[in-house]
Protein backbone atom coordinates (compact mmCIF):
# COMPACT_ATOMS: atom_id res chain seq x y z
CA UNK A 1 0.00 0.00 0.00
CA UNK A 2 1.40 3.42 -0.75
CA UNK A 3 2.25 6.33 1.42
CA UNK A 4 -0.75 8.32 0.35
CA UNK A 5 -3.06 5.22 0.19
CA UNK A 6 -2.25 4.47 3.89
CA UNK A 7 -3.22 8.06 4.55
CA UNK A 8 -6.38 8.07 2.79
CA UNK A 9 -7.11 4.86 4.66
CA UNK A 10 -6.54 6.99 7.98
CA UNK A 11 -8.75 9.54 7.41
CA UNK A 12 -11.77 7.60 6.60
CA UNK A 13 -12.51 6.80 10.13
CA UNK A 14 -12.09 10.23 11.02
CA UNK A 15 -14.34 11.54 8.07
CA UNK A 16 -16.99 9.19 9.18
CA UNK A 17 -17.09 10.66 12.66
CA UNK A 18 -17.10 13.99 11.13
CA UNK A 19 -20.17 13.46 9.70
CA UNK A 20 -21.71 11.95 12.59
CA UNK A 21 -21.21 14.50 14.68
CA UNK A 22 -22.76 17.32 12.10
CA UNK A 23 -25.75 14.93 10.75
CA UNK A 24 -26.43 13.61 14.15
CA UNK A 25 -25.89 16.78 16.47
CA UNK A 26 -28.56 17.99 19.28
CA UNK A 27 -30.07 20.89 16.97
CA UNK A 28 -31.19 17.92 14.27
CA UNK A 29 -32.79 15.90 16.87
CA UNK A 30 -34.28 19.32 18.27
CA UNK A 31 -35.57 20.61 15.41
CA UNK A 32 -37.01 16.51 13.85
CA UNK A 33 -38.57 14.96 17.09
CA UNK A 34 -40.83 17.79 17.68
CA UNK A 35 -41.78 17.14 13.71
CA UNK A 36 -41.95 13.19 14.35
CA UNK A 37 -43.95 13.31 18.00
CA UNK A 38 -46.50 15.70 16.68
CA UNK A 39 -47.57 13.86 13.22
CA UNK A 40 -47.89 10.55 15.12
CA UNK A 41 -49.62 12.60 17.94
CA UNK A 42 -51.99 14.85 15.89
CA UNK A 43 -55.47 13.73 14.16
CA UNK A 44 -54.10 14.34 10.69
CA UNK A 45 -50.67 14.81 8.89
CA UNK A 46 -51.01 18.55 8.32
CA UNK A 47 -52.09 19.41 11.91
CA UNK A 48 -48.83 17.56 13.47
CA UNK A 49 -46.39 19.23 10.55
CA UNK A 50 -47.80 22.45 12.05
CA UNK A 51 -47.22 21.80 15.14
CA UNK A 52 -44.17 20.14 15.13
CA UNK A 53 -42.94 23.15 13.14
CA UNK A 54 -43.86 25.73 15.67
CA UNK A 55 -42.20 23.63 17.93
CA UNK A 56 -39.17 23.24 16.48
CA UNK A 57 -38.92 27.07 15.91
CA UNK A 58 -38.31 26.55 20.44
CA UNK A 59 -36.73 23.65 20.65
CA UNK A 60 -34.25 24.20 17.97
CA UNK A 61 -34.23 27.56 15.86
CA UNK A 62 -33.93 29.95 18.25
CA UNK A 63 -31.63 27.60 20.78
CA UNK A 64 -29.16 26.69 17.61
CA UNK A 65 -29.75 30.51 16.15
CA UNK A 66 -28.08 32.07 19.59
CA UNK A 67 -25.28 29.54 18.99
CA UNK A 68 -24.28 30.41 15.88
CA UNK A 69 -24.72 34.31 16.76
CA UNK A 70 -22.33 33.76 19.44
CA UNK A 71 -20.33 32.18 17.13
CA UNK A 72 -20.22 34.91 14.79
CA UNK A 73 -19.66 37.40 17.57
CA UNK A 74 -16.62 35.35 19.37
CA UNK A 75 -18.43 33.91 22.23
CA UNK A 76 -18.05 30.57 21.30
CA UNK A 77 -14.86 28.95 19.03
CA UNK A 78 -17.25 26.49 17.09
CA UNK A 79 -20.82 25.64 17.00
CA UNK A 80 -20.41 22.82 19.00
CA UNK A 81 -19.06 24.56 21.68
CA UNK A 82 -15.94 22.69 22.27
CA UNK A 83 -14.76 24.35 25.27
CA UNK A 84 -17.11 23.84 28.26
CA UNK A 85 -16.21 27.27 29.98
CA UNK A 86 -17.86 29.31 26.94
CA UNK A 87 -21.74 26.95 27.02
CA UNK A 88 -23.52 28.46 30.01
CA UNK A 89 -24.43 31.42 28.17
CA UNK A 90 -25.95 29.93 25.08
CA UNK A 91 -27.34 27.46 27.28
CA UNK A 92 -29.22 29.40 28.99
CA UNK A 93 -30.82 30.71 26.03
CA UNK A 94 -31.66 27.46 24.93
CA UNK A 95 -33.31 26.58 28.23
CA UNK A 96 -35.52 30.03 27.72
CA UNK A 97 -36.44 29.27 24.40
CA UNK A 98 -37.68 25.67 25.34
CA UNK A 99 -39.50 26.80 28.25
CA UNK A 100 -41.44 29.51 26.71
CA UNK A 101 -41.95 26.96 24.05
CA UNK A 102 -43.62 24.83 26.66
CA UNK A 103 -45.81 27.05 28.73
CA UNK A 104 -46.87 28.42 25.42
CA UNK A 105 -47.92 24.86 23.77
CA UNK A 106 -49.55 23.99 27.25
CA UNK A 107 -51.90 26.78 26.79
CA UNK A 108 -52.44 26.43 23.27
CA UNK A 109 -53.67 22.86 24.10
CA UNK A 110 -51.49 20.69 21.67
CA UNK A 111 -51.55 17.29 21.34
CA UNK A 112 -49.59 15.74 25.01
CA UNK A 113 -47.09 13.58 23.33
CA UNK A 114 -45.78 17.19 21.74
CA UNK A 115 -45.91 18.33 25.45
CA UNK A 116 -44.35 15.72 26.74
CA UNK A 117 -41.21 15.47 24.03
CA UNK A 118 -40.74 19.53 24.72
CA UNK A 119 -40.55 18.93 28.61
CA UNK A 120 -37.86 16.24 27.75
CA UNK A 121 -35.69 18.30 25.94
CA UNK A 122 -35.75 21.32 28.89
CA UNK A 123 -35.29 18.48 31.53
CA UNK A 124 -32.56 17.31 29.12
CA UNK A 125 -30.97 20.46 28.35
CA UNK A 126 -31.02 21.60 31.61
CA UNK A 127 -29.59 18.54 33.37
CA UNK A 128 -26.72 18.89 30.65
CA UNK A 129 -26.20 22.24 31.60
CA UNK A 130 -26.31 21.68 35.07
CA UNK A 131 -23.18 19.12 34.55
CA UNK A 132 -21.15 21.62 32.30
CA UNK A 133 -20.64 23.58 34.80
CA UNK A 134 -18.25 21.07 36.45
CA UNK A 135 -17.59 18.97 33.69
CA UNK A 136 -17.66 18.39 30.51
CA UNK A 137 -20.91 15.74 29.92
CA UNK A 138 -21.74 14.96 26.05
CA UNK A 139 -24.82 16.52 24.79
CA UNK A 140 -24.36 15.12 21.68
CA UNK A 141 -25.43 11.59 23.53
CA UNK A 142 -27.82 13.07 26.23
CA UNK A 143 -30.12 14.33 23.56
CA UNK A 144 -29.71 11.72 21.20
CA UNK A 145 -30.35 9.00 23.91
CA UNK A 146 -33.27 11.28 25.26
CA UNK A 147 -34.87 11.43 21.65
CA UNK A 148 -34.49 7.57 21.18
CA UNK A 149 -36.15 7.04 24.34
CA UNK A 150 -39.32 9.06 23.57
CA UNK A 151 -39.26 6.92 20.27
CA UNK A 152 -38.94 3.89 22.02
CA UNK A 153 -41.97 5.21 24.60
CA UNK A 154 -43.69 7.20 21.91
CA UNK A 155 -43.87 4.22 19.26
CA UNK A 156 -42.62 0.67 20.68
CA UNK A 157 -39.71 -1.46 21.47
CA UNK A 158 -38.22 -1.55 17.83
CA UNK A 159 -36.61 1.93 18.31
CA UNK A 160 -34.31 0.00 20.89
CA UNK A 161 -32.25 -0.58 18.09
CA UNK A 162 -31.48 3.35 18.66
CA UNK A 163 -28.61 2.19 20.87
CA UNK A 164 -26.72 1.44 17.82
CA UNK A 165 -27.50 5.04 17.06
CA UNK A 166 -26.62 6.71 20.02
CA UNK A 167 -23.26 4.29 20.64
CA UNK A 168 -22.67 5.86 16.49
CA UNK A 169 -22.46 9.04 17.91
CA UNK A 170 -20.60 8.54 21.09
CA UNK A 171 -17.86 6.94 18.92
CA UNK A 172 -17.23 9.81 16.93
CA UNK A 173 -17.33 12.13 19.43
CA UNK A 174 -14.55 9.86 21.52
CA UNK A 175 -12.71 9.75 18.35
CA UNK A 176 -12.64 13.51 17.17
CA UNK A 177 -11.33 14.07 20.62
CA UNK A 178 -14.59 15.88 21.78
CA UNK A 179 -14.79 13.81 24.63
CA UNK A 180 -13.70 10.77 27.11
CA UNK A 181 -15.72 7.41 26.85
CA UNK A 182 -16.95 8.28 30.38
CA UNK A 183 -18.11 11.81 28.69
CA UNK A 184 -20.54 10.33 26.12
CA UNK A 185 -21.56 7.12 28.31
CA UNK A 186 -22.62 9.57 31.37
CA UNK A 187 -24.81 11.93 28.47
CA UNK A 188 -26.50 8.64 26.66
CA UNK A 189 -27.36 7.27 30.57
CA UNK A 190 -28.64 11.21 31.41
CA UNK A 191 -30.72 11.48 28.44
CA UNK A 192 -32.11 8.25 28.97
CA UNK A 193 -33.14 8.22 32.35
CA UNK A 194 -34.62 11.39 32.03
CA UNK A 195 -36.61 10.85 29.30
CA UNK A 196 -37.78 7.96 30.81
CA UNK A 197 -38.74 9.43 33.90
CA UNK A 198 -40.30 12.69 32.12
CA UNK A 199 -42.31 11.64 29.36
CA UNK A 200 -44.45 9.36 30.75
CA UNK A 201 -44.98 11.99 34.30
CA UNK A 202 -46.20 14.46 31.14
CA UNK A 203 -48.07 12.82 28.59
Amino acid sequence: MTEQATIGVTRTPTRIAQAVTEILQPAVWAAVMPVVVAVVAARTVLAGLGWGALAALFTAVVPFGAILYAKHTGRVTDHHISRREQRRGVLLVGIASVAVGLVLFVALGAPRPLIAVIAVMLAVLAGTTAVNQVWKMSAHTGVSAGALTVLVLLVGPAFTVGVLVVSLIGWSRVHLGAHTVAQVVAGAATGAVLAAGVYPAVV
